[in-house]
């Protein structure tokens, strides 16, 4: 057993000094300040020293580039990225190589996580305009969700075809997570802007060519689709806050039937940055405007967005230092999420209980995880050390990424991860990996 003390325990809305004693994968039992525990237990002690004490973060999205591209990440090296950040639990993208389009190529995949990922895992089946008959035969309660690229993807996942995408609504066993993009939109702004610039684009215009008006037209076609046929959709990485109005924050996360994402970049950089950073944050949807970064964080509050996650999506520098057209999107994230959400309550923008809230319980609320996203007693121990107040830079050496780059390199946090165990087993302690742990394939708690 392993008995956590002298903790701020930030945990379903409250703040509170005390203790967990972990006993195998779980929490068995929660001590507050006032509560007496045995001084004489068999357990070893870990002093957390007043630092605070986390659900491990849950990351609905990320792409860990395995199988088939795994020169800029595979699931041990982003895994082991992930929990350096405090996520214990992630949920990885199927437009792999080759692409996860069925149901033999996803167990495949699954078998293989089992003995490479330190982070417990769980795989989206994908979806394309021709296989249909294997997506519905997704177990829900073993697979997170089932993905729709409506817009551009990897290989043969986009799904353009109406009737195609009437069906997976119609008939998806599970939640629906859709990228929501108008392709045909995003066709006709290159035309024009390839007119104007040929093939030198300038990278600010990358947020005017995959639209505003791309992203709602798509998202909102989702939406209708989801309510003509009752799906459980959930509608990844906004970036506009002409979205946000599609969502509703008038009834608890668990009633909801559609729900929505907001990615730590898109909360992060607005396109006043492109001048910085360039390509580095050129990601699918696009970084925005300021106006929309506000808004974000605004229904992120307010509950019209329910989810915080990264769209963790690595290429090498040398791929991303290209011209606008040569240039991948997508960047590396994962191990710096919490920290990056952190700087909102170091700004007095979020509480703790609020960025817990969205990146722990609210994740494992939308997909009805089984028990992981709150530290109780019984549940899975995924919990993360937290100390708020030592600032760190982070630099080369301390990246854990294959590709070794950041776009928050160069920036000093204010907050830093410790700590981070996973099913009970510390895998991850001040620059130290246990990576002979393992993590568990995510189960879901659907009828």
């Amino acid at each position: 057993m392993i008995l956590l003390q002298n903790a701020q325990i930030v945990n379903e809305g409250t703040i509170f000094k005390g203790a967990v004693l972990i006993e195998g994968q779980r929490i068995l039992k929660i001590y507050d300040s006032t509560s007496n525990f045995d001084l004489n237990i068999d357990a070893q002690i870990i002093d957390l020293k007043g630092n605070y004490l986390f659900p491990g973060v849950i990351d609905d999205q990320v792409h860990f580039r395995d199988p088939g591209l795994t020169y800029k990440g595979d699931i041990h090296s982003e895994s082991k990225a992930a929990v350096a950040g405090g996520t214990t639990s992630y949920m990885d993208m199927p437009n792999n190589i080759p692409a996860i389009l069925s149901q033999k190529l996803l167990e495949e995949k699954y078998n293989y996580a089992a003995d490479k990922s330190i982070a417990n895992y769980s795989f989206y089946m994908g979806t394309s305009n021709d296989n249909l008959e294997e997506v519905i035969k997704t177990d829900p309660t073993k697979v997170c969700g089932i993905k729709v690229f409506m817009g551009s993807s990897t290989g043969n996942m986009l799904v353009d075809d109406t009737k195609t995408l009437e069906a997976i609504f119609a008939q998806a066993p599970c939640l629906v997570a859709t990228h929501c993009e108008d392709e045909t939109i995003i066709q006709n702004n290159i035309k024009i802007y390839k007119k104007r610039y040929g093939e030198e684009v300038p990278i600010e215009k990358h947020a005017e060519i995959r639209s505003e008006e791309a992203c709602y037209t798509s998202s909102s076609y989702a939406v209708k689709l989801a309510k003509k046929y009752n799906t459980r959709l959930h509608v990844l990485h906004l970036s506009t806050l002409k979205e946000t109005a599609l969502f509703n924050n008038d009834i608890p996360l668990k009633d909801k039937r559609i729900t929505a994402e907001v990615c730590v970049h898109h909360l992060s950089f607005c396109d006043e940055d492109y001048k910085s950073y360039g390509t580095k944050i050129k990601w699918n949807p696009s970084i925005k405007t300021k106006i929309d970064q506000l808004g974000l964080l605004d229904a992120l509050i307010d509950n019209r967005i329910d989810v915080v996650a990264t769209d963790h999506a690595p290429h090498t520098e040398e791929e991303k230092d290209n011209s606008y057209f040569k240039a991948p999107s997508g960047g590396p994230l994962v191990q710096h999420s919490l920290v990056a959400m952190l700087e909102f309550y170091h700004r007095g923008e979020l509480s703790l209980e609020r960025i817990v809230e969205k990146m722990c319980h609210a994740p494992a609320d939308c997909f009805q995880l089984k028990q992981r996203g709150y530290i109780r007693e019984g549940y899975y121990a995924d919990l993360v050390v937290v100390d708020i107040h030592q600032k760190w830079k982070v630099e080369k050496d301390t990246i854990y990424y294959k590709v070794k780059w950041s776009p928050f390199e160069g920036k000093e946090f204010k907050s830093k991860v410790l700590k981070t165990f996973v099913n009970g087993k510390l895998v991850y302690d001040e620059g130290e990996f246990n990576t002979s742990v393992k993590g568990m394939r995510l189960e879901f708690d659907r009828g």
